[in-house]
């Protein structure tokens, strides 16, 4: 699960995403939610409730962590609107977390590109980068297999010429921090964060 709130983005409308799907998708709305499923199998993908200030206290302007208190409020919303998806069974495990560069290696096949050895906790994650400012021993923000960036895109897996590439190291920019800098370049984090811990606290 991740919950997106970017009011001078895309106003008064908080974003709750239990699954990102490239299928066609259908909708039904009941005041001020919309219940979002899968058009084939009917599946619960997320719900958008607009209004969003005016039924819960939302003051960050960034994915926010899916704490129990937040869920059970999101869950009365939606429950208030007649429908009935239980909240608590979805995966709340955060997709945005503290991770740090341990090795780093040209690409073989890219001269902008780097590969990153970054170890995220419990694991340690491959990661192609292209941006100019990363190097091995920094704390970065990794957006791990299955996050949904500020913009709608969907982390997977994938192979960046020809490299294997689990998550993405993540700029300012790309996680719609306030006052990010329009300047290429990742995130570096000071060294009192933990690693492996979830960046949005």
């Amino acid at each position: 699960m991740q919950i997106i709130y970017n009011q001078q983005g895309i106003g008064d409308v908080l974003i709750v995403t239990l699954d990102q799907k490239n299928t066609e998708i259908t909708s039904i709305s009941s005041g001020d939610v919309t219940e979002i499923k899968e058009k084939e199998s009917g599946e619960v993908v997320g719900y958008n409730i607009f209004q969003a200030s005016k039924h819960i206290n939302i003051p960050e302007t960034h994915p926010i962590m899916p704490t129990d208190d937040l869920i059970g409020k999101v869950g009365q919303v939606i429950e208030s609107e007649g429908f009935t998806h239980n909240l608590n069974e979805v995966d709340r495990t955060p997709k945005f977390v503290v991770g740090k560069v341990e090795e780093m290696s040209d690409h073989s096949d890219a001269s902008k590109l780097n590969v990153c050895q970054v170890n995220v906790g419990d694991q340690q994650h491959q990661i192609v980068c292209g941006a100019p400012n990363v190097d091995a021993g920094q704390k970065v923000v990794v957006a791990l297999p299955g996050a949904i960036m500020p913009n709608g895109m969907k982390i997977v897996p994938s192979q960046l010429r020809g490299v294997d590439s689990h998550g993405m190291i993540c700029s300012a920019k790309e996680l719609n921090l306030p006052n990010a800098s329009q300047e290429k370049g990742i995130l570096v984090l000071n060294d009192e964060r933990t690693v492996g811990e979830a960046f949005f606290q």
